[in-house]
Parts: structure tokens; sequence; C-alpha cells
């Protein structure tokens, strides 16, 4: 049973860095703040250039006859990449907000409830995938001068 949970964790933690590079907003004004952007554009490029490289590799090495180890090695590589920002987004999704970005999220929530948005309460400590939805929410339907706080 361990092990399927374990299975079922990792697939959960794929799809929640999947969700979290979805609504993570992809504004250059955060990218010096928050390593999100940078991880969130390699992994897109990772998930749409490395398994046509993968395929090329293996490819090659059958074609040319080569040695087939070393082929299988840069393919299963080439495949982890995009894993890896999937990975590391979804852990990154339900990391808890340091202090410092946490009085930062709560002024934007009130800025948005001040816009009359309707926000629901936040449950338990907030993480950066709270954070992202606010932020969200925030480029969307706030002027731009709610980023000079930060």
């Amino acid at each position: 049973m361990a092990n399927e949970s374990g299975t079922v964790g990792w697939v959960k933690l794929f799809q929640n860095g999947q969700h979290y590079m979805k609504t993570w907003p992809a504004d250059k004004r955060l990218a010096p703040l928050f390593p999100e952007n940078r991880v969130t554009t390699a992994t897109r490029f990772g998930i749409r250039f490395m398994p046509p490289l993968a395929v090329f590799a293996m490819t090659w090495q059958i074609a040319l006859g080569g040695q087939l180890g070393p082929a299988v090695a840069t393919a299963l590589f080439a495949c982890s990449l995009p894993m890896q920002g999937l990975w590391w987004l979804g852990k990154r999704s339900a990391t808890p907000l340091p202090p410092t970005l946490l009085s930062w999220f709560h002024e934007v929530r009130e800025k948005l409830q001040a816009a009359g948005q309707a926000l629901a309460p936040v449950e338990g400590k907030p993480t950066y995938q709270a954070l992202a939805d606010v932020l969200k929410r925030a480029f969307g339907q706030l002027d731009k001068t709610f980023l000079d706080d930060l």
C-alpha cells in the first residue's frame, strides 16, 4: 500500500506542478523576485522539445549502428528534464509563504477585496499556490501599481 500511495503522491505532485505553472502570472516584473518565471519557461521548453530530442538520439544511434546504452541514457535524461521542472513547481506550490511574502499576500488580497472582488477565506497557512491564484486575479483586476509594494 505504501508504494501505491507513493505513486499517487508523485502523480499528484506533477499535477500540482502543472496547475501551478498555468496559474503563475508570467509578468517580467516578478522575474527578479521569483524563480517561477525561469523554471516555467524551461519546463515548457522541455515539454515541447525534449521528447523529440530523445527520439532523435535513439533513432540516430540505431541508424548508425552505434551503441544503444548511451543513446538510452541520453533519451532518459532528456525526458527527465521537464519532469524535474514539474516536480519543483509541484513542491513549490505547496510550500508555505515566508513571513516577508505573507504580509504582501494579505495586502494584495485586501486590495482585491476593496476593488469588489469576492475571495474565499484563507484556509491554513497560505502557500505559493495561493499567492499565484491571488496574483493572477490581481493582474486581471487591479492596476499594476499593486506590485510597487513588493
